[in-house]
């Protein structure tokens, strides 16, 4: 037990002076170390002082130079692409709408036209930004729409997950992709990949009732039972809800 000794202390007997004594020397030897490591770490400085300061300068110029990369280079580069994904969009949402020339709209989308850039050109001159990535899924998208399945599934699945619900959106196009391609084991897949990414009222009951439907065409009627029974718990004010009754009924008859 550590015993507090005022100022002017004298030790009362030969015991306590040599215990005094030895801690005088060990706090002594302590600050004696303490003394020497401080001179090594200066003399280390010392001699490093070139080396610690341009190591210093090279992350300084790289902080300086990603600083300036991004305010000079990579945010022109977003506003442009920004601006360059207005037109392309405008068409694909009027083919979305359209009944009569849907197919000639998305591929105005697709390519462009009139020196207008398309979703393909975007994704070629602005690799790298939110909007190519965006143009990405918008083509592969557009693809869907035109039957053209082989290749709606290889824009999508180069769709980065930047923003979930579009994750989930690609991954939701690549499974009805599949599935018009006859692959219904492969559109299961992905999704259930769908519902996974990222729980929300919007696409988490769309593929929860996709996933449904495809199990009981591969005969999973107990598989295709949990994915009803969880939108009729869990998502019960969706639209995929308003006839669960009617596909549970389904999947605990067949």
């Amino acid at each position: 037990m550590a015993t507090y000794k005022k100022r002017g202390y004298k030790p009362k007997n030969k015991e306590e002076e040599r215990a005094f004594t030895e801690q005088g020397s060990t706090t002594a030897e302590v600050f004696s170390s303490l003394d020497e490591s401080a001179s090594r770490s200066e003399q280390w400085v010392a001699r490093n002082q070139n080396y610690i300061l341009g190591v210093i300068g090279v992350v300084a110029v790289a902080v300086l130079a990603y600083l300036g990369y991004y305010q000079f280079v990579q945010e022109p580069k977003n506003a442009s692409a920004a601006n360059e994904m207005l037109y392309p969009n405008q068409y694909f949402n009027e083919a979305l709408q359209s009944t009569t020339e849907k197919d000639s709209l998305f591929m105005l989308a697709l390519n462009g036209a009139e020196g207008k850039y398309g979703y393909l050109d975007i994704i070629e001159e602005y690799s790298g930004t939110p909007s190519a990535n965006i143009a990405t899924y918008s083509a592969g998208m557009a693809y869907k729409e035109l039957q053209q399945y082989d290749k709606a599934i290889e824009y999508l699945e180069k769709v980065a997950p930047d923003e979930e619900i579009t994750a989930s959106l690609a991954l939701g196009g690549i499974g009805d992709s599949f599935l018009q391609l006859g692959q219904t084991e492969d559109a299961l897949n992905y999704y259930e990949k769908a519902f996974s990414k990222d729980v929300n009222e919007l696409t988490t009951p769309r593929y929860l009732y996709k996933a449904g439907i495809a199990a009981l065409e591969l005969g999973s009627k107990e598989k295709a039972l949990g994915y009803f029974q969880r939108i009729k718990d869990d998502f019960p004010n969706s639209e995929e809800a308003r006839t669960i009754d009617v596909f549970i009924g389904m999947a605990q008859t067949q």
